[in-house]
């Protein structure tokens, strides 16, 4: 079981995330922005960063800048409604950073999470 930190602005779809992830056996720390993220990045060891990209205050590409500079092998994935070129323009990713595009089946986010953590486990 990982401990996944969901950064995610819009309720509805937080909560839905939260009660799918859970289902499929991960703990899930769930926050409405990223600077609570952020917060909670210091406070809880966390294997993966699930993120919105766009989020008010402090975005989920900022958010994964900074929390790479205390963790640089943390797991990130981005969620958005947006093209992945946009944010591919705004900053280079480490290896092992995913996009997963809005809208998206649970089971495709379930299944890129558990690939992101098996390569983790194998690498390691």
């Amino acid at each position: 079981m990982a401990h996944i930190l969901l950064a995610e602005d819009d309720d509805a779809m937080r909560r839905y995330l939260t009660s799918a992830l859970r289902g499929a056996g991960h703990y899930v720390t769930a926050v409405d922005n990223g600077l609570k993220a952020l917060e909670q990045m210091s406070e809880i060891e966390t294997d993966l960063l699930l993120a919105d990209v766009v989020m008010p205050g402090l975005d989920g590409v900022e958010l994964a800048r900074r929390a790479a500079k205390d963790r640089p092998h943390l797991k990130v994935m981005f969620i958005t409604g947006f093209a992945a070129v946009a944010l591919n323009e705004r900053q280079q990713h480490a290896a092992g950073t995913r996009v997963l595009s809005k809208p998206f089946h649970l089971r495709e986010l379930v299944s890129e999470i558990e690939a992101m953590l098996e390569c983790d486990h194998e690498a390691g």
